[in-house]
């Protein structure tokens, strides 16, 4: 018979594998992009715009596009969520009204990206006249993302200790006081996750902005938020699928994907510092 110790000796060991697995793979794939991509990649491909096709010249504007797209589209679902989150865990606990909230918000989280783009076809570009722009594509991404914040802001305040609350308004702290100086602040290290989670999501989705926000090619900048953008995922799609001149694309498409790879990276480890500020912040206080 198998004793318990030898048991865990397997079981730990097989833990120790398969993290070191999913490690290895994701070495491999950035690896993989890297030394594809990086030969691509100099001034002129960053700074500039697209030429010939796409085949030559700069992705300049996707890389404004995409960082417009993210920046607006948290700018809305990160509030919302935060605050959704915070009235269904602080005002409605475990009422029947928070459990149908919770199974929809799950719901909502599992439909494909492309629904929410045709949804934001019909609701934003045409229904409200935002047209093909970056408000629509921003407001079609806040949508996508806006379960994630909801459900992580709420598990983070679950995760706060009653005490904590109790201790609030023992001293005389208002609901709302409580919320905003002892649950919120203590809490938000975790929701920062939820909000890089979602930086990664809404950067690299293609389909939702397809209906609602990208261009194929442009010879600007956006002025505005009701103007078209590129985006550095529809790029790649394009100079990866497109059937001229593929030896040229090619390089362009390996060096899009690495630029877009660096830019969730930069934008993660941002949220990342940010988060470990405002965990020592709280524990200070």
């Amino acid at each position: 018979m198998i004793s318990r110790k030898t048991k865990q000796r397997v079981a730990f060991t097989t833990f120790r594998l398969l993290g070191l697995a999913v490690v290895a793979i994701l070495g491999w794939i950035l690896g993989f992009i890297i030394y594809r991509g990086a030969g691509a990649i100099n001034w002129e491909f960053l700074t500039t715009f697209p030429r010939k096709g796409m085949t030559d010249g700069g992705i300049l504007p996707a890389i404004v596009g995409t960082l417009y797209l993210v920046l607006g589209s948290l700018a809305i679902a990160f509030p919302v969520g935060v605050m959704s989150g915070i009235y269904m865990r602080e005002y409605l606990g475990d009422r029947w009204l928070a459990r149908v909230i919770r199974v929809m918000t799950n719901n909502l989280g599992g439909i494909p990206s492309i629904v929410f783009g045709l949804f934001g076809m019909a609701l934003f570009v045409r229904a409200f006249g935002f047209g093909d722009s970056i408000l629509a594509g921003s407001c079609t991404l806040a949508l996508l993302v806006l379960p994630l914040i909801i459900r992580s802001t709420e598990e983070a305040l679950r995760a706060i200790p009653d005490d904590h609350r109790a201790g609030s308004r023992a001293l005389g702290a208002g609901k709302l006081e409580t919320i905003l100086r002892v649950t919120l602040p203590v809490a938000m290290p975790n929701i920062i996750t939820g909000l890089i989670l979602s930086v990664g999501r809404v950067s690299g989705e293609t389909a939702p902005i397809l209906f609602t926000a990208v261009a194929y090619s442009m010879p600007k900048l956006p002025s505005g938020i009701l103007d078209q953008v590129m985006a550095l995922p529809y790029h790649l799609y394009v100079i990866a699928t497109s059937g001229t001149d593929i030896a040229g694309a090619r390089p362009k498409a390996y060096g899009t994907a690495l630029v877009l790879v660096i830019i969730v990276l930069a934008v993660n480890l941002l949220a990342t510092a940010t988060r470990a500020c405002i965990g020592k912040k709280t524990k200070r206080d």
